[in-house]
Formats: structure tokens, sequence, C-alpha cells
């Protein structure tokens, strides 16, 4: 089996998409292909140093439209969600975790690890494929290839705190 039939339709948009997003000077932080088989919807999210705008969205949705249309990654019709990844910014590639170390994240594995699937903390470091997560005192090794979902988790404080 090669590993280009193992990718996923996710992996593909991803993949199409991040040689175009990086000569606007963007990154594809992550795309999500999920819905109804027949009018799926397909999430790219974008970002730049400084953070992305409105219209370097709206300019994004222009290129990206263009691209699916051409290498058809993504079979039929669908609709295209392009935004930031927000404040919740989806964790998906060992440099991610690196880039955020000491963040708040929130991890869901698909097999269990120490007897949990679910781990909330601070991403305390990266040792070689694994993350490490400090989840109150409580160190825990996540194997990258385990994550199903990562997400920063912000800490969002209001008034006066």
């Amino acid at each position: 089996m090669s590993a280009m039939s193992t990718k996923t339709v996710s992996d593909r948009v991803t993949d199409l998409l991040t040689p175009f997003a990086e000569r606007q000077g963007l990154e594809v932080v992550a795309t999500d292909v999920c819905g109804p088989q027949g009018k799926p919807i397909v999430r790219v999210y974008l970002d730049r140093e400084g953070g992305v705008d409105l219209d370097a969205i709206v300019s994004a949705n222009k290129w990206i439209s263009q691209a699916l249309e051409e290498y058809s990654p993504v079979e039929g019709a669908y609709v295209l969600e392009v935004s930031s990844p927000g404040i919740d910014r989806p964790l998906r590639r060992l440099k991610d975790f690196v880039r955020y170390s000491g963040s708040r994240a929130v991890l869901k594995t698909a097999a269990p690890v120490e007897g949990r699937r679910r781990f909330s903390g601070v991403i305390a470091r990266v040792e070689g494929d694994t993350i490490v997560i400090d989840s109150e005192g409580t160190e825990y090794r996540v194997p990258h290839g385990d994550i199903t979902k990562a997400n920063l988790k912000a800490d969002i404080h209001f008034g006066d705190e």
C-alpha cells in the first residue's frame, strides 16, 4: 500500500493548498472535510505572522476555489469555508506543538494512552514524536501519531480578575 493511498481527503487538500498559501505569505494551519457525502464542507484555516484579516480571507477564498476546482481533491459539489484558526487553534503537526509549548491545550487520542483518551493541560515539550502534556502536575507522554484532535485552549480573563 502506498503512502498516498492512506492519505485522507483533508490531507490531500492540505498538501494541495500549502504551496499556494506559502506564495501568498500564508500558512495552512488545518483543513477539515466533513458533512454529508453529497455536499461536504471543506474548511480551510489560514494564518500568518500577525494574523489574517478579512481581505486576506476574501483573497484566499478565490485562489483556494480555483485550486480545488483545477486539481479536484474533493469529488463533486462542496461548500467552502475559509477562516483564521481562532483562539482554539487546531494543532496538527509536531512543529505546532513545539511552537505552542507552554500553552494550554486539549488532546484526544484514538486509543487510550495511560488509560486515558482525553488530555487537558499545558504542552510541556515535544520529545521526538511524543507530546508531553502537563495535566495538573502529572506529565503524560502522548505519541503524536495517536492524536486524533488537538486544539489550544484559551485562557480568557474578564475585567480585573
